[in-house]
């Protein structure tokens, strides 16, 4: 395989293209995990200061009524994107939306209560405790592969 890599000064994304003789779906495949890959940082303000942070950082993302927050392992930042628009630049491999106001990061996942009728509660880093939202359960037991048809439902 032959790679290259041009430098465009003016460039705000970076811009892949494969070129192939024929179509196949190892290539199909690839496409789709490079355009799943969300290579930049997110801006994030504490009052007049702001930092560029790696999506590694995060552990989530929430709505808290004065807009759009997110928290790392030791501080909490504003953040001048709404869910959706996160949601778009969020590398979908780690993280995902568990209620309409919260995007969590799955790598930061270190408990899961599935004791509660309906919902989830998560653990992040060990301390800091969220919920799914009843009408992402499913979706949240899908992706974590936590289905019935695992184990006899004990442990």
């Amino acid at each position: 395989m032959d790679v290259e890599l041009k430098i465009d000064p003016g460039r705000q994304e970076p811009k892949i293209i494969i070129l192939a003789g024929e179509d196949n779906d190892t290539l199909r495949r690839l496409a789709e995990e490079l355009s799943a890959l969300s290579l930049g940082p997110i801006p994030v303000w504490q009052g007049d200061r702001t930092q560029l942070l790696p999506q590694a950082e995060f552990l989530r993302f929430y709505a808290d009524g004065k807009g759009v927050s997110a928290q790392t392992a030791g501080e909490t930042w504003a953040v001048r994107l709404r869910l959706y628009e996160l949601e778009e630049r969020l590398d979908p491999r780690q993280f995902v939306r568990i209620s309409n106001s919260e995007i969590v990061n799955l790598k930061r996942v270190t408990a899961l209560d599935l004791s509660l009728a309906g919902t989830i509660r998560m653990t992040l880093d060990g301390t800091v405790h969220t919920y799914v939202s009843r009408r992402y359960v499913k979706k949240i037991k899908e992706i974590l592969e936590l289905g019935r048809g695992r184990g006899n439902g004990t442990k």
